[in-house]
């Protein structure tokens, strides 16, 4: 049942998020978005409500380094720009607390809203703003997630279209195999290239979906650092690279640089070519509905499927 009518206002800040309200049928209701929020192609016309405190040009360890530096100081990663939230008048903000590196921290948000609510809103009729934020982990989270963000819309406005038929066809897309019969190539996704570190969350699921065994990554479980020596150990059949919020210039640079390793030429996977570099920014980073292309582009490279032209970004290549 609609509760009364509102005037729907969302800013995300967050681009998985701003994908879900997009593909949920909500994007025109968008009045803002994070500084990496680019895709549908619509969004990229909003007003930008967030910037990185740090310099994010530079080397994988030089980010690490700044990023490291920031959060031992006890300092945000990111700032949120109150003064353009009181011109947009949010009824909702969507955020995440799933990791303070990744996008605006939920205690950001809420910092940022209780500003607005002890200044600019004071005493002004209407709802209250809104936080709804996501700590996706899984892909089963994914789902719920969606659910959860058209639930929080659909209270007020009548919802375009209905969430659960949406969640369905994602799921369809997904193979229902588990190849329990046929040999799994191993695996090593490379979320960050210097350190190292090993992809984890629903990665390892996505590994497993598309036929291939993560050998260092593990599915529901924050992405960890490893070492050179673990990497040797693991040895995998084939190497995939995704950096945190690269695409695919930035990860072939920094694919490149990692390559200087002296044990990297003694990798199973780079000695019988089977490196590959994907869109890490586009796919397998944003946990939201192309979370199932990111699969699609798994599947070509461990199964060598056909690669579907019409994805907005092909999306990988061999290094």
């Amino acid at each position: 049942m609609v509760d009364e009518q509102v005037d729907l206002r969302i800013v995300s800040l967050i681009p998985s998020a701003t994908e879900i309200v997009a593909a949920l049928g909500y994007g025109d209701y968008l009045v803002g978005r994070s500084h990496e929020c680019d895709y549908p192609a619509s969004v990229r016309d909003l007003p930008v409500c967030t910037e990185p405190k740090f310099d994010p040009v530079g080397t994988s360890a030089q980010i690490h380094s700044r990023v490291s530096e920031l959060l031992t100081s006890a300092l945000s990663v990111y700032r949120v720009n109150t003064e353009l939230l009181a011109k947009l008048r949010p009824t909702h903000i969507i955020t995440q607390a799933q990791c303070e590196v990744c996008a605006v921290s939920l205690s950001d948000v809420e910092g940022a809203v209780t500003e607005l609510m002890e200044t600019t809103f004071k005493g002004l009729a209407g709802p209250p703003v809104k936080i709804v934020s996501l700590q996706p982990e899984r892909l089963a989270d994914v789902w719920t997630d969606m659910e959860r963000v058209a639930e929080a819309f659909k209270r007020h406005i009548a919802s375009p279209v209905s969430e659960t038929e949406i969640i369905d066809s994602l799921k369809a897309r997904l193979p229902k195999e588990n190849f329990s019969e046929q040999p799994r190539p191993k695996v090593v996704c490379v979320e960050w290239t210097d350190p190292l570190m090993a992809a984890g969350n629903w990665v390892p699921e996505l590994v497993h979906f598309a036929g291939g065994q993560d050998c260092l990554g593990k599915a529901g479980d924050h992405s960890d650092w490893m070492s050179w020596e673990d990497f040797r150990a693991a040895d995998p059949d084939i190497v995939v690279v995704m950096p945190c919020g690269y695409g695919m210039a930035k990860t072939r640079e920094a694919t490149a640089e990692m390559a200087n390793n002296p044990t990297w030429k003694g990798l199973k996977a780079v000695q019988n070519n089977q490196v590959y570099i994907v869109d890490g920014n586009q796919y397998f980073n944003r946990p939201g509905p192309r979370l199932v292309e990111s699969y699609e582009i798994l599947a070509e490279i461990i199964q060598g499927k056909e690669i579907d032209l019409a994805r907005h970004i092909v999306g990988w290549e061999r290094f």
